[in-house]
C-alpha cells in the first residue's frame, strides 16, 4: 500500500537553480564596419567579414584594394577598435551596389560605426546617412563617418566651399543628420604615411573614435597613420569655420609635444543642438543597451506589485551605479510612478490611484523614468592673465 507521505530518505535534496548565473548581455561600443570596393580576395560581395589583422583584410579583399588600404588605417589606431568588419561592394560600385552592401550590415547588430572606404562623392555618402539613420531607428544604434575630399584644393574660399558641398543651406547634398547619426571629418591634403597615397581619413577617424570609451570627448584625440604637408594644413580661420559648421578638422597643434594629427572638434554633423557631441550620442547609446540587456530578464518575471517593481528599480540602480562610480555619469534617478502608488495603503488610495493600478495590471505595462546627470569634458577654457609688479 502506497504511503501518502514521502519517506525521509535521502534526507536532504539539493536542487540547483542556475538562473542567477545567467550573464547580462554585453555590447562592445567600439565595433566598426568599412564598406568599400575590392576586385580581389576570397570574400564574397555583400558579406560582412571580420578582420582581426591586416593579413586577414588582404586575404579577404586583396592587398592593394581601396577597402584593404582603408582597413589598414583602422588597424593603426591606438587604442584600436574592438572589432573590425569589412564588406566588399558588389557590381560596379554604383549607388545601388552601395545600398546593397550597407544593407548586408543590417543583421550585424553589434556594429557601432560605418564608413565608405575612400568615397567622397556626397551623393554616395547620402546612402551612408540613410543607412545609419534607418538602422538606429530600428534599434541598431550606429554612427556614420564621412569625409570632405582630402584632394580638394586650397583656395581663399575653401571652408565655405567645403561646407556647401555637404550642407543643405549651401545648396549641397543634405548630409546633415537631424538625429545626430553622422560625423563629418575634413583633412585637406591627407595622405598615408608614404606621402603619396590619399588617406581615407573617414575610416581612420572612425577607428580612432571607436577605440575610445563612449563618454570620452574626441577633442584633441589623436588620429594615426596619416600625413598632411604643412602647406595644406588648415589656418585658424578655416579651423573655426569648419568647426562651427559641425565638420571636424584634423589639425597638428604645435603645443602638443611629439607632433601628430588630432581632432580639432568633437561634434556630430547634426542640426540637433541637444545632441551635438559625439560622446553624448555614444554614451546614451551605451546606456540604452545596458538598460535593455539588464532588464530583459525581468520581463515576464517581475510582477506588478510593490515588491516586483522594487526589484525592477534595484536592477536599474545596479546597472547605472557602476557608471556613476567610474565617473562616467555624475548621478542618476529612477522613478516608477506606479511604485509610488502601490506604496499607498489600499484603504487610503483614491479612485485615480486604483484606476492606475488596475490599468497597469490589465495592460501589463509599467512606465519608468530614468534620468542621468552627465558631466562632459572641458572643450574651451577662458583664461584671464593678470600681470602685477
Amino acid at each position: 500500500m502506497a504511503n501518502s507521505v514521502a519517506a525521509a530518505y535521502p534526507f536532504i535534496e539539493v536542487l540547483i537553480d542556475t538562473s542567477a548565473l545567467r550573464p547580462a548581455g554585453q555590447r562592445s561600443p567600439g565595433v566598426i564596419a568599412v564598406v568599400g570596393v575590392s576586385t580581389a580576395g576570397d570574400a564574397a560581395a555583400n558579406a560582412p567579414m571580420v578582420c582581426d589583422t591586416l593579413a586577414d583584410a588582404a586575404t579577404h579583399f586583396g592587398a592593394s584594394s581601396a577597402l584593404t588600404k582603408s582597413l589598414a588605417l583602422a588597424f593603426l589606431q591606438d587604442p584600436a577598435p574592438s572589432k573590425v568588419y569589412g564588406v566588399k561592394i558588389g557590381g560596379t560600385g554604383a549607388d545601388a551596389d552601395i545600398v546593397t552592401a550597407l544593407d548586408a550590415l543590417n543583421a550585424a547588430d553589434d556594429v557601432d560605426f560605418v564608413s565608405l572606404a575612400g568615397i567622397v562623392d556626397p551623393k554616395l555618402l547620402l546612402r551612408l546617412k540613410e543607412h545609419v539613420e534607418q538602422a538606429s531607428a530600428a534599434g541598431h544604434k550606429r554612427l556614420g563617418v564621412a569625409m570632405i575630399d582630402p584632394a580638394k584644393a586650397k583656395t581663399p574660399t575653401y571652408a565655405t566651399d567645403a561646407i556647401n558641398t555637404v550642407h543643405p543651406s549651401g545648396g549641397g547634398v543634405d548630409l546633415l543628420s537631424s538625429v545626430s547619426r553622422m560625423v563629418m571629418i575634413a583633412a585637406r591634403g591627407a595622405t598615408l604615411a608614404d606621402g603619396a597615397t590619399a588617406a581615407d581619413i573617414a575610416t581612420a577617424g572612425m577607428a580612432a573614435i571607436a577605440g575610445q570609451a563612449p563618454a570620452t570627448s574626441m577633442v584633441l584625440k589623436r588620429v594615426r597613420g596619416i600625413s598632411i604637408p604643412l602647406q595644406a594644413q588648415y589656418t585658424s580661420a578655416e579651423i573655426k569655420a569648419l568647426s562651427e559648421a559641425n565638420i571636424i578638422p584634423i589639425i597638428q597643434p604645435s603645443m602638443i609635444v611629439g607632433g601628430g594629427f588630432y581632432f580639432g572638434e568633437g561634434r556630430c554633423f547634426t542640426s540637433d543642438a541637444s545632441m551635438l557631441y559625439i560622446d553624448i550620442v555614444r554614451l546614451l547609446d551605451d546606456i540604452d543597451f545596458r538598460l535593455k540587456a539588464g532588464l530583459i530578464g525581468l520581463v515576464g518575471d517581475a510582477r506588478i506589485t510593490r515588491g516586483g517593481l522594487t526589484t525592477v528599480r534595484s536592477a536599474v540602480q545596479g546597472i547605472l551605479g557602476p557608471l556613476q562610480r567610474a565617473a562616467v555619469i555624475d548621478g542618476f534617478d529612477v522613478q516608477i510612478p506606479l511604485l509610488d502608488t502601490l506604496a499607498i495603503p489600499e484603504s487610503a488610495r483614491t479612485a485615480t490611484d486604483t484606476n492606475l493600478i488596475t490599468t497597469a495590471r490589465a495592460n501589463r505595462s509599467v512606465d519608468m523614468l530614468v534620468s542621468i546627470t552627465y558631466g562632459p569634458a572641458v572643450h574651451r577654457l577662458h583664461v584671464t592673465l593678470q600681470p602685477k609688479f
